[in-house]
């Protein structure tokens, strides 16, 4: 009696799941902007699909912050961190003149004080354990990280501690938003803001140099940055304010736990217009949420129609552990320092806010704590 060895199609079995992924996106993501459309809400239909094209960029061009950032203290590689100043010396070319000159569009500003640096500060440990930032948790998740997926989760519900913690951070008081175009204008704004970066990228790059490490970006990096630059300014123009992820996160978090029956409604930053407005509206009208999903929507597209899609085996329970810390503390950390990298430090000095240079050399520092921590979670620290 002899037996039959019966090998299953495999290779053919994986792309009809890729396919069937980057059908899912792009079915998912017309829905939305069929559902906004339906509402007459064409400005919301764009962020949807600004979002979608961020979470392409980002995914294309492997677009990573916390790499970045990362790769520059320990081993003096600027190129990764010089891609992410292309992205704000891109955007703020449209943003800081417009959000100056037209009143219906606005800037990411924020006060300096003790809440923007310890939120900065914990989100810098919090991304280097979780390995990924507020825009890297959110494309990396939907490119099928199921380690991500863990980060994602513990990021939302540290956004919601977070938003009951800051009035009291608040109340400790600090210096109202210092902005260029208030001093200086429009135009004079945009200047100083552009010339603010070339001292920045000035010193990145004498660093590097004389730690020996890369100077040049990759050519995926720039192009990248252009486009991602470019992005936010199409997301600036839809939404009238600059491209803001962890909001977002937030505002899941409220409505998920108002769903399972606490009462936030009465919680200080719940009262403020714009997050009560949020809790009580819509998913589909809040900017933020709008974005996120077309962000995680794209970096599915294209993780499924370049590479085999959510096929890698799940990491160590450590790892997950470092993923679930990670995005606690990004979480608490983001609504504290005002934002994420992209919402804080990518939006603020494009609208030549102090505060987003101010949460850059405060995220640092907490970075290098975040990578000294990484190998008791069995994660390498570079």
């Amino acid at each position: 009696m002899t037996t039959a060895t019966v090998t299953a199609p495999q290779p053919a079995r994986a792309a009809d799941i890729d396919v069937l992924f980057l059908a899912t996106a792009l079915l998912a993501t017309a829905i939305l902007i069929a559902l906004v459309l339906l509402d007459h809400q064409p400005a919301s239909a764009a962020l949807i699909a600004g979002g979608f094209g961020l979470g392409v960029a980002f995914m294309w061009a492997e677009f990573s912050f916390t790499a970045s950032w990362r790769r520059f203290l320990t081993r003096g590689d600027a190129g990764g961190l010089l891609g992410g100043l292309i992205v704000i010396a891109v955007a703020s070319v449209a943003i800081v003149p417009i959000a100056a000159l037209i009143p219906k569009f606005g800037g990411a500003i924020a006060p300096l004080g003790p809440s923007l640096i310890v939120g900065a500060f914990t989100f810098g440990i919090g991304m280097q354990l979780a390995n990924g930032c507020g825009s890297g948790t959110l494309y990396t998740a939907g490119g099928g990280s199921g380690r991500m997926l863990i980060a994602l989760l513990f990021f939302i519900i540290g956004s919601v501690f977070g938003s009951l913690s800051l009035p009291a951070f608040l109340d400790l008081g600090g210096i109202d938003p210092v902005l260029a175009s208030k001093y200086f204008g429009p135009w004079g704004g945009l200047a100083v803001t552009l010339a603010s970066i070339a001292p920045a990228a000035a010193a990145v790059t004498a660093i590097a140099r004389k730690r020996g490490g890369s100077i040049v970006p990759r050519t995926g990096m720039i192009v990248g940055g252009i486009a991602i630059g470019l992005l936010c300014i199409a997301v600036f123009a839809a939404g009238g304010h600059p491209w803001s992820v962890t909001f977002g996160f937030t505002v899941w978090g409220a409505k998920a736990a108002t769903a399972l029956g606490f009462d936030l409604s009465h919680a200080t930053f719940w009262t403020w217009p714009g997050p009560k407005h949020a809790l009580e509206g819509s998913v589909l009208s809040d900017t933020s949420s709008l974005t996120d999903l077309g962000m995680i929507f794209g970096a599915m597209a294209a993780a499924a129609a370049s590479k085999p899609f959510a096929r890698t085996a799940w990491p160590p329970a450590k790892s997950l552990l470092a993923a679930a810390v990670g995005g606690l503390l990004m979480g608490w950390g983001a609504r504290l320092g005002f934002g994420c990298n992209i919402g804080a430090f990518v939006g603020g000095v494009s609208s030549g806010s102090l505060h987003g240079w101010v949460w850059f050399l405060a995220a640092l520092p907490g970075c290098l704590i975040g990578i000294r921590l990484r190998p008791l979670f069995g994660l390498a620290k570079d």
